[in-house]
């Protein structure tokens, strides 16, 4: 059975920080490309980061300079550094994985599996 479970989302004041980890069991984790996506409200679902198997990252343009997607791999655990926050980036988190043998990592294709998400609320 697949697990991603999602943890450290919460409040922050902007210009703050906060970092999101995603622990990941049922899966050959270093053989998985890995996102972070974030959906609010008001806006459709938005793909923020994604990493690689060797840990190729590419992220939003929304969140670049200011979010880091890592992974380590023996802790079979996906992080996303959060920091200078805005009120925009409030949303739900989730964590999501694919096979890299699908043959295409990044966030506009089909992830496998989910995390059930966490809240990170920003405020100004």
């Amino acid at each position: 059975q697949v697990q991603l479970v999602e943890s450290g989302g919460g409040s922050a004041q902007a210009g703050g920080s906060l970092r999101l980890s995603c622990t990941a069991s049922g899966i050959t984790f270093n053989k998985y490309c890995l996102g972070w996506f974030r959906q609010s409200p008001e806006k459709e679902r938005e793909g923020v980061a994604r990493i690689t198997d060797v840990a190729v990252t590419s992220y939003a343009d929304s969140v670049k300079g200011r979010f880091t997607i890592s992974r380590d791999n023996a802790k079979k655990t996906l992080y996303l550094e959060m920091s200078s926050l805005k009120p925009e980036d409030t949303a739900m988190y989730y964590c999501a994985a694919r096979p890299m043998w699908y043959g295409t990592c990044n966030t506009g294709v089909t992830f496998s599996y989910w995390g059930q998400g966490t809240q990170v609320t920003v405020s100004s």
